[in-house]
């Protein structure tokens, strides 16, 4: 399972012009599952993310965990991609949706994530608060 997280000050998700999910400072999450993630590999995953101590603490120093602050987790499929021969992405070392969905059901509601629309053509807007930027990935039995 891949994550890449960005710490944002604020991010929403929209589906067809349609604001879906909002949130306020926190962490975005684009989340991409693989054919051998399973139930145990999201809750590793869930508990990797709000243990990232990628916040300010009182003395401006990054080192403060997620805490309270809001999480907005959305599938990507992409995170994937596999580029090695040619100049079209392959995507076939994604999950399947069904499996897909679940998986991220299960590490969204793991940190209480407000939610992209699984499967649906999104836009992502954000504000990045600092340039911090993190690409976590949690191995299946690791």
């Amino acid at each position: 399972m891949r994550a890449l997280v960005q710490r944002v000050s604020s991010a929403r998700v929209s589906v067809a012009g349609r604001p879906i999910s909002e949130i306020g400072a926190g962490m975005l999450v684009l989340l991409g599952v693989t054919h051998s993630d399973d139930e145990a590999t999201a809750a590793k995953m869930a508990a990797r993310l709000a243990k990232l101590r990628i916040f300010e603490d009182a003395d401006g120093r990054i080192n403060e965990p997620l805490g309270e602050r809001e999480v907005l987790c959305v599938s990507q499929f992409t995170l994937y991609a596999e580029i090695a021969k040619g100049n079209r992405p392959s995507f076939t070392a994604a999950a399947p949706a069904e499996r897909a969905e679940a998986l991220y059901d299960a590490v969204c509601e793991a940190l209480g994530a407000s939610r992209g629309a699984f499967g649906a053509k999104m836009d992502v807007e954000l504000l990045n608060d600092g340039p911090l930027t993190l690409m976590v990935e949690v191995e299946p039995n690791s």
